[in-house]
């Protein structure tokens, strides 16, 4: 350069370009707990609690389990129900939330045991009150640990002052629900098949089952008939089963009426089989042939049909009959019909035996037979002492695998000349979701709640009996999604009695004292001052005072002779004592809901029979009411192929891993972007895409701090005096507003967030802001420039506050950017009104035809920049060929460059040439590409004819006037 030649000056200065400490790299897990500091410090929850004379809305959250660090769906719970929380809270609610735990039963107890087989010590031989001692503390330290993890989620609540079912309190209360039905009368003790699980010892809720493969043995076994006359005279019945340590409880043969039944005759067999030539079988003729085939029969002749009439009076001989004293069946083994056969597998006979099976205790009790049930297996799944040849052998063993019961059994058929064949079979079978060791049906004596029996309480507004009061209640609930209400419907519809006894150590006793009532019933003592002094005492103590010596004489004295009754020292199923907490949470707690119910319940589907379904029992037989408003349901979590997580398989995704490698924003941004009403898929490449969603949006609030660093309140723009562009962002908002607030009032955060993060992207990001820069940056105290920053000032509070539900940390990082002060949060805000007159659909749709003609635009412009043709934008005034009248007059109406981001345009109604570029889409509209006539702005680098010609150097007219 000359040294005479005058230097452009450096214009850059000159711009009012983004000004922000606001990071692009967002450093999540250094800083988040930061922020979780600084919330407690400044004591966000309760400080939300001081806001007076709103709604209250609580969400009762359902207790986890306190034995373990979390797994991903917990931390899918947990988020999904502080964003609840946090956007009720944000609508004008009171939203509480108090964490719970679930702190007794066999799993804590089974890690006591463990430590204590470690060291040599038989947990029999500790003292009841110590184990429940270390029971106790192991629930304890997790509950601490559990606690920490949760809050590192970004979750709200009262952590100071959970609830615990393991309180004193909590554990009063419980025994008093308890009691509740004991004075309605609804509890009784019975024996009945329960499932019961050999490893635990103890009986299972249907809750506390999960199904697995399981190979069985299968047996086809003759039963023949002791009275039969004519061609039925020598004939059998063949049964087929996948259990055969049953068949020594064996007590009648089952057969459907509406199952064609014929005779058959064996005419030829294979060298080796259990049959023979001129065996005769009466099966089911739709599994006939299989069945003969299994035993090797080679030839076979159907005889005739048999008919249940003629089948009813038949009676068998059982197949271990005669061989012991032990075995008379003396009144035989008779033929019951029975609905549940079927001919679909087997043989269309099923062995009954009603100590170890639900449909077969159901046909006796239909009967009144109940009397006939044995008690041959104890609680280890092995046969008693008394059972001759089987006496000690176990179904399944300490470790869950099969004994030897069931070998010992086949090859006693074999030895009797019952068996005609044998296999195996993989099939679904149950096991405890605890120990995964598989579980028998055994008939013990047990407590139930009956949930067919008319109470006497004055509650019957729902109903006389609880199963009627549920399923009345189930109609008053809002479920989310609607498919919720069915499930739990039909599993109350055709749940049995609620079976509420375990044969376990830690936990809330079933307070009660009974005495023999002869033939094998029990009286129950119902003493409302003995109860009474029962609650006093646990609220003092604990449950362990159930436990102490002389406790049966204690709770008695002055009311009952103590020698004639006994205290039962069976465990309530943990289920009861979730099922409980609302009594103790939302009815006792001052924080709790001021009528007992809470507005929400979420949990996973799982729950419909367990924490749902044990709620609306336990409350609708002590309150006559459901305990809740509402429920929502979420999936399970899966791997990114869909398959379900496992150790072993290697693809678990840990919340702990997440949060270290992400933050836990991530993680709660892709709670909200699933649809969590079904099963959802998470992994390494899911991560990375909520990751590249999170850091678009961050880049759209970074944009807005950088832009709002110089906005005074007082240079705002009045809506009624904004450019046309401005008031369409405005009218966008306030349609947001109404999404928001109706999407997180439906929990729909999925929704919520798709229309907030395709705002920011498209709308904002991809247009408004790609337009306004150039005013923000480069005009000086224009109009557009004043207006632009009062919408962006509008734009932060909105969105900040929207988000915060959803991407809490990030959230409050961008509100502090523009608000000071020790004590403020983003998490003490309401969401703004959003006034109705914003919303102006006529200019939507006058704008929306602008964005059209802009997409055919930039179109044509990107494929001249994609060719080399031009480097930027700004160097076009491309011709636009508009044929429809009302959208020519809308383009022209505006800066239709500005809105292009061009130099320069013309419009027109010409006809379009071929040689015009077109977009499908957009009928009507041509572009042909030219280029802007002119120099270049130094300052603002658009080109126009009048750069040059001013005051300032190189500069266009607009530029020159900003500079003064």
């Amino acid at each position: 350069m000359c040294a005479d030649t005058p230097e452009t000056p450096d214009y850059k200065s000159t711009l009012h370009l983004p000004k922000t400490d606001f990071p692009m790299r967002a450093g999540l897990p250094k800083r988040e707990p930061g922020w979780l500091e600084r919330w407690a410090r400044i004591g966000v929850y309760d400080r939300l609690r001081e806001k007076q004379g709103r709604e209250v809305f609580t969400l009762h959250d359902g207790p986890p389990y306190a034995n373990g660090h979390l797994h991903i769906g917990h931390a899918l719970n947990k988020i999904l129900k502080d964003m609840v929380v946090r956007s009720q809270q944000m609508m004008g609610k009171d939203a509480r939330y108090i964490p719970g735990w679930d702190c007794h039963g066999l799993p804590i107890e089974w890690k006591i045991e463990e430590k204590y087989r470690s060291k040599g010590k038989n947990k029999d031989d500790v003292p009841i009150n110590e184990l429940r001692g270390e029971c106790r503390k192991f629930a304890e330290g997790w509950v601490d640990i559990q606690r920490e993890e949760f809050k590192r989620l970004g979750v709200t609540g009262n952590w100071e002052n959970p609830y615990l079912t393991m309180d004193y309190s909590s554990e009063a209360v419980i025994a008093e629900e308890f009691m509740k039905f004991v004075m309605n009368g609804s509890l009784y003790r019975g024996s009945k098949p329960v499932m019961w699980s050999p490893v635990e010892k103890t009986a299972l809720a249907e809750a506390e089952i999960e199904y697995h493969d399981h190979q069985s043995h299968t047996i086809w076994v003759k039963f023949y008939f002791t009275n039969a006359s004519g061609d039925l005279d020598g004939a059998a019945a063949v049964i087929w089963t996948t259990t055969p340590w049953t068949i020594p409880q064996n007590k009648a043969v089952a057969y459907n009426p509406k199952i064609a039944y014929g005779l058959y005759k064996v005419d030829a067999t294979e060298e080796e089989s259990w049959t023979a030539a001129g065996d005769k079988l009466v099966l089911a003729d739709t599994l006939a042939a299989e069945t003969l085939e299994k035993s090797r029969v080679t030839k076979f002749t159907r005889l005739r049909d048999v008919t249940a009439d003629e089948l009813a009076p038949l009676v068998c001989k059982h197949p271990f009959a005669g061989l012991d004293a032990f075995w008379d069946y003396a009144e035989g083994v008779p033929m019951i019909d029975g609905d549940h056969v079927t001919d679909e597998a087997g043989t269309g006979f099923v062995h009954t035996a009603p100590s170890h099976g639900a449909d077969d205790y159901e046909c006796f009790v239909k009967r009144g037979w109940t009397d006939r049930l044995t008690h041959n297996v104890n609680e280890d799944s092995a046969f008693e002492d008394f059972v001759p040849f089987f006496a000690g052998l176990q179904v399944f063993d300490r470790k869950g695998k099969e004994g030897k019961a069931n070998t010992a059994v086949i090859n006693k058929l074999v030895e009797a000349g019952a068996l005609i064949a044998r296999g195996r079979v993989k099939h679904s079978y149950p096991h405890s979701w605890r120990s995964k060791a598989p579980v028998i049906f055994r008939n013990t004596p047990q407590w139930f709640v009956a949930i067919d029996k008319e109470l006497n309480d004055g509650m019957d507004a729902n109903g006389k009996t609880i199963r009627e009061r549920a399923l009345t209640e189930i109609d008053h609930v809002k479920f989310t999604p609607q498919s919720g209400r069915n499930r739990l419907f039909a599993m109350m519809e055709n749940r049995p009695d609620w079976v509420l006894s375990r044969q376990r150590a830690w936990g809330v006793p079933l307070t009660c004292f009974i005495r023999d009532a002869g033939q094998g019933q029990v009286e129950i003592l119902r003493d409302p001052a003995v109860n009474a002094r029962i609650a006093e005492a646990f609220r003092a103590e604990g449950a362990d005072a159930w436990f102490a010596d002389g406790a049966r004489e204690r709770f008695l004295e002055g009311v009952a002779d103590a020698d004639s009754w006994e205290l039962v020292t069976d465990i309530l199923d943990v289920w009861f004592d979730s099922g409980s907490t609302h009594a103790f949470v939302l009815r006792d707690r001052e924080d709790g809901s001021p009528d007992g119910i809470a507005d929400l319940y979420l949990e996973g589907t799982d729950q419909h029979r367990g924490w749902f379904h044990s709620s609306l029992l336990q409350s609708v037989g002590t309150t006559g009411h459901a305990p809740y408003r509402g429920v929502l349901t979420h999936g399970f979590t899966l791997d990114e192929k869909g398959m379900k997580m496992s150790k072993s398989l290697g693809n678990t995704i840990v919340p702990e891993t997440v949060v270290k490698q992400y933050g836990a924003d991530i993680l709660r941004l892709w709670v909200a972007q699933v649809d969590f009403t079904a099963d959802q898929r998470i992994g390494p490449e899911i991560l990375k895409g909520v990751a590249d969603s999170y850091r678009r949006l961050r880049n759209t609030m970074r944009f807005m701090l950088g832009s709002l660093g110089e906005f005074k309140a007082e240079d705002a723009v009045a809506p009624a005096d904004m450019p046309e562009l401005e008031r369409w962002v405005l009218h966008r908002l306030a349609e947001l507003d109404q999404v928001v607030r109706e999407g997180y009032a439906a929990y729909d955060f999925q929704g919520v967030f798709r229309a907030l993060f395709e705002f920011a992207t498209l709308d904002l990001s991809a247009f408004y802001f790609d337009i306004r820069k150039d005013a923000l940056y480069c005009d000086g105290d224009s109009l557009n420039r004043r207006a632009a920053l009062t919408v962006l000032d509008m734009l932060h509070q909105r969105l900040t506050t929207w988000l915060a539900p959803i991407l809490t940390f990030t959230m409050e990082e961008v509100w502090l950017e523009r608000h000071e002060g020790d004590d403020v949060s983003v998490h003490l805000e309401d969401f703004p009104e959003t006034p109705a007159d914003w919303q102006d659909d006529d200019l939507a749709a006058k704008w929306d035809a602008i964005r059209r003609v802009r997409r055919v635009v930039t179109g044509a412009i990107e494929i001249q920049r994609r060719e080399k043709v031009i480097g930027a934008s700004l160097e076009a005034a491309p011709t636009v060929h508009v044929r429809d009248a009302d959208m020519l007059a809308a383009v022209k109406s505006v800066d239709f460059a500005d809105v292009c981001i061009t130099s320069g345009v013309r419009l027109t109604d010409d006809p379009i040439s071929d040689a015009a570029f077109r977009l499908p889409e957009v009928e009507g509209v041509g572009v042909e590409f030219e280029r802007a006539e002119g120099r270049k702005c130094q300052r603002c680098w658009k080109i126009l004819p009048d750069v040059g010609k001013h005051s300032h150097a190189d500069v266009c007219g607009r530029c020159d006037a900003a500079l003064g």
